[in-house]
């Protein structure tokens, strides 16, 4: 899980390339230079000289890894701004973790576990049932075990209390989404708000220098990017989080459902045979 928690906050950031490296050549012309000296019978002598070529070494530029360019960025962003969304990502990440953990040890296998109760129902009765059901972890446990202690007021009573007692396990499942749904809803809305106070200060910029130029309003504008283009990045990876919790949600609270109607069969033929 922690594997996966990295890969999809580093694959989810601003990715930024690597600068490439400056080749600069710089060829130099030729020069040639003809000494002649005329003589009355003899052959004129000329003299040339070799042309002379000057080449740069290649400088490659220094590369800087994600680290360096994240926190570089980050700083650019202005820090009072991408702090706060940075907290919505901690927090949110916080809470979609605590969930997955927690759903992932209330997943239980339902049809094993239909298999041991009724086994346990046909050699030791009821109370070998609700053992089994205590010595394992899940809300489909919990809610076998609660239809067990109540079975001795009749079948009635039972769905009734497994149907109330489901109700209450459902609400545990979906504790904490509410707050996960907020912080994505708010990551934007964050990164929304540093833009147009970057824009702001990108014309008050403008006004005081009483220019457009391009280096006035610069940092300004880059604020207003920057800070969008975390807050969205924010609420994609959370948004990534919550869908997966709210379908692993659905997947325990059907299998709830359908191991409840089981459970009801078994003990119904049970009490017939009894």
């Amino acid at each position: 899980m922690k594997k996966l928690f990295a890969f999809l906050t580093i694959a989810a950031m601003l990715t930024i390339g690597f600068a490439n490296a400056t080749y600069a050549q710089d060829q130099g012309g030729t020069e040639t230079i003809t000494d002649t000296t005329a003589m009355a019978d003899d052959s004129t002598a000329v003299e040339q000289a070799k042309p002379v070529t000057t080449l740069k070494k290649e400088v490659p530029a220094e590369k800087k890894d994600f680290q360096q360019v994240l926190k570089e960025k980050f700083i650019e962003g202005d820090w009072k701004f991408m702090g706060i969304v940075l907290l919505t990502l901690i927090f949110g990440l916080a809470l979609s973790i605590e969930r997955i953990i927690y759903l992932n040890l209330s997943t239980t296998n339902t049809s094993k576990l239909l298999n041991k109760i009724e086994s346990a129902l046909e050699t030791g009765g009821v109370e070998k049932a609700k053992e089994i059901c205590k010595n394992i972890r899940g809300p489909v446990a919990g809610i076998f075990y609660q239809g067990l202690d109540r079975y001795s007021e009749g079948i009635d009573i039972v769905e009734k209390s497994i149907i109330g007692y489901g109700s209450v396990l459902m609400g545990r499942l979906e504790s904490g989404l509410s707050w996960i749904s907020l912080f994505i809803a708010l990551a934007p809305m964050l990164g929304f708000m540093g833009t147009v106070i970057g824009m702001i200060q990108a014309f008050d910029d403008i006004a005081a220098a009483g220019d457009i130029s391009p280096t006035i309003v610069a940092s300004g504008i880059k604020v207003a990017l920057l800070t969008t283009v975390f807050g969205l990045i924010v609420a994609i990876i959370l948004q990534i989080f919550y869908n997966y919790i709210v379908s692993k949600v659905d997947s325990i609270v059907n299998s709830m459902e359908d191991s409840s109607i089981s459970f009801i069969d078994i003990l119904t033929k049970y009490k017939a045979n009894n």
